[in-house]
């Protein structure tokens, strides 16, 4: 597009300084030098012309929809990315953008809990290319500061408003959600298109952040004291199963030596004679019988 009216203006500035030079050097019938008004309505006509091929070509880019424009009034027409030819100064392109563009906010709303809340919400979208000229004449080109900032402000309000401070913090995907939809359906009202929405940060007062704080401290102790809690529990029923062991042990041991002891008094008690034993089917055995015999 530039170089289409670099080379206009340099034809057109040729042609003029073509017509200039000729019209003060022209000579008449006698050989003097007069200055002719010919080659400087020629000159002029150059540069009218450069100004009107100017004026006629222009440009959309990549990204954008040409909203055609006659005296002032849409005509309904769109102009695709690239170059157009439109009458001069009659008929004008106005760029729309249809690319999907971040918009970041901040937010002051309440929770259910009547909490201050600060919110930032950073949000991507786009204006439908289809609706370009229900835009434009709706909103012109000012639809960020006139539709976007508004409808943050008031779809943050609304879903802040269901929730406590502290369900803030914990349930934030549901109150994330809850915003995205709200958003969505102001922001299709006028014909744009939410593509991702995030809410970048949740402040409250300090008094509440303290508060926070306090209870994620003590909550975070009562964990350590639990955690200690159950490991003492742990070492007392370790010890007694090892007290148990021990007597256990020692009750065991006392036993042997009680069998060892009654061992060892039935041979210190022994005469050398084995000792008579009735069978159980009424006979007698006498042991003693069974030792060896002594030589004569």
């Amino acid at each position: 597009m530039i170089f289409i009216q670099v080379l206009i203006w340099i034809v057109a500035g040729a042609i003029a300084t073509v017509g200039i030079y000729r019209s003060l050097t022209m000579e008449d019938k006698n050989g003097n030098t007069t200055i002719h008004y010919r080659g400087i309505v020629e000159a002029g006509a150059a540069i009218a012309a450069a100004l009107l091929f100017s004026a006629s070509f222009g440009e959309v880019p990549a990204g954008y929809r040409g909203v055609v424009l006659r005296f002032g009034g849409t005509t309904g027409e769109v102009k695709q990315p690239g170059l157009y030819v439109v009458a001069p100064f009659v008929t004008r392109v106005v760029n729309m953008n249809v690319q999907v563009q971040a918009y970041s906010a901040d937010a002051a709303s309440a929770s259910n809990d009547l909490q201050n809340v600060q919110t930032r919400v950073t949000l991507n979208y786009s204006v439908d290319p289809d609706k370009v000229v229900d835009v434009y004449n709706r909103l012109n080109q000012d639809y960020a500061d006139r539709i976007v900032n508004p409808a943050i402000q008031e779809a943050t309000k609304a879903a802040t408003a269901h929730f406590s401070a502290e369900e803030l913090i914990t349930r934030r995907p549901e109150a994330r959600d809850l915003l995205q939809k709200d958003l969505e359906n102001r922001m299709n009202a006028f014909d744009m298109h939410i593509a991702a929405m995030s809410i970048t940060d949740f402040q409250f007062s300090k008094e509440f952040s303290d508060a926070i704080e306090q209870k994620v401290v003590a909550f975070q102790n009562y964990l350590k004291a639990e955690n200690q809690l159950k490991q003492a529990r742990i070492d007392a029923e370790s010890a007694i199963a090892s007290a148990r062991g021990d007597a256990e042990a020692n009750r065991l041991r006392r036993l042997q030596i009680s069998q060892l002891t009654v061992y060892y008094d039935a041979v210190q008690k022994w005469d050398g004679h084995m000792p008579a034993v009735t069978s159980g089917n009424g006979v007698l055995l006498n042991l003693g019988a069974l030792q060896p015999s002594e030589k004569p």
